[in-house]
């Protein structure tokens, strides 16, 4: 089975060869509005937390750590 660390880590070296084209190709004020909008949507507050989400929910209810997890009653929306 494949660990969230795994794929994390390739998902970071994606992000990063992504960003480094972008900062070669695009004026510094357009890098950084993209440099945020693409760590906002593949980093920790995005994909990042969904896959650990998922992570969580396929494991039973235990995080990455080993903790076990809570469950929230009422979905956050």
């Amino acid at each position: 089975m494949v660990s969230l660390a795994a794929i994390l880590a390739l998902l970071n070296h994606r992000k990063n060869r992504v960003l480094r084209i972008a900062e070669a190709a695009l004026p510094e004020s357009q890098f950084r509005a993209f440099r945020g909008l693409l760590l906002d949507e593949f980093g920790r507050e995005g994909l990042e937390t969904d896959l650990e989400r998922l992570m969580v929910e396929r494991d039973g209810g235990v995080d990455r750590a080993g903790r076990y997890v809570q469950r929230k009653e009422v979905p956050n929306e």
